[in-house]
């Protein structure tokens, strides 16, 4: 590969077709940052950029979605260790990832035609929304009190705050019309990047159904967010919906483009992960 050149991945598909696309430059050391910025806003999609590793890691990570880079993200990562996996350039099967937003641990297992990519991320923090908060995102996701499910409103974050809205079917989660003109606004108010609505689609089998409203992204819905996700399993926890068992959190079905994102907790955190297909 040369340096600069992307390739354009699917990370999390939950059959062909799916998952969210992900552009990645496993060769990026030297790139200015209006050139991730560029390579972001070309393909509207957040992006993942190898740069140097930095000392004490085995690679480093950089990301930029369309409008700002970011500190982490999740799906980017899992595509970029598969990546360098398939061209024969992770060093290991376990590598220590630099981070923007701080040190985080990828593995790869599995046969080659089907590598599983896991990524960790630090214990959660779940936090209630204010009364006047929860009333602002009922507004802007178009919905009624009536529409949640038995749990509250929290913002949850391992790496970035999202809020995560329970709701009472599948059937409203896909039905939701949010205006975008406003989820900025009532993010800032609230302290979050993005607004992460979800309901139970087998609550024997751990498996929730979820949509991603970003903050300022560039782009009004994501179709797999393993930051989010990671999040979701924190204030799952505290509901008392799930236990240690995999979790599964399906997404991007409202936009034709399934995904899903695997998740265990682990001693001090979680790990997420899921397949990659070539875009």
């Amino acid at each position: 590969m040369t340096r600069g050149e992307v390739r354009l991945l699917r990370v999390f598909p939950e059959r062909p077709g799916g998952g969210n696309p992900a552009p990645i430059v496993a060769d990026a050391d030297g790139m200015s940052d209006a050139e991730m910025q560029a390579v972001a806003r070309a393909y509207g999609h957040e992006s993942g950029f190898v740069i140097g590793t930095p000392e004490g890691f085995d690679l480093g990570l950089r990301f930029w979605v369309p409008n700002h880079e970011m500190e982490m993200c999740g799906h980017a990562t899992v595509g970029a260790v598969w990546l360098l996996d398939r061209l024969g350039r992770l060093p290991r099967d376990e590598v220590k990832v630099w981070t923007r937003s701080g040190p985080v641990t990828a593995r790869v297992s599995g046969p080659t035609e089907s590598r599983l990519v896991e990524v960790t991320q630090d214990e959660g923090v779940v936090e209630p929304v204010s009364d006047d908060g929860v009333a602002a995102v009922l507004d802007v996701l178009g919905l009624s009190a009536e529409q949640l499910a038995a749990a509250p409103v929290r913002n949850a974050r391992t790496s970035r705050v999202k809020t995560l809205v329970p709701l009472r079917s599948m059937e409203i989660l896909d039905g939701l019309r949010p205006d975008f003109s406003r989820v900025e606004e009532v993010c800032e108010r609230i302290g979050s990047t993005g607004l992460y609505p979800y309901a139970v689609e087998s609550a024997a089998g751990q498996v929730f159904r979820a949509r991603q409203f970003p903050r300022s992204s560039g782009y009004p819905e994501d179709a797999a967010t393993g930051i989010a996700a990671a999040a979701l399993c924190f204030g799952l926890r505290e509901n008392g919906w799930v236990g240690d068992g995999p979790i599964r959190v399906k997404q991007g079905q409202a936009m034709g483009s399934p995904s899903e994102i695997l998740l265990r907790f682990r001693v001090g955190g979680i790990w997420l992960g899921g397949r990659v297909h070539v875009g």
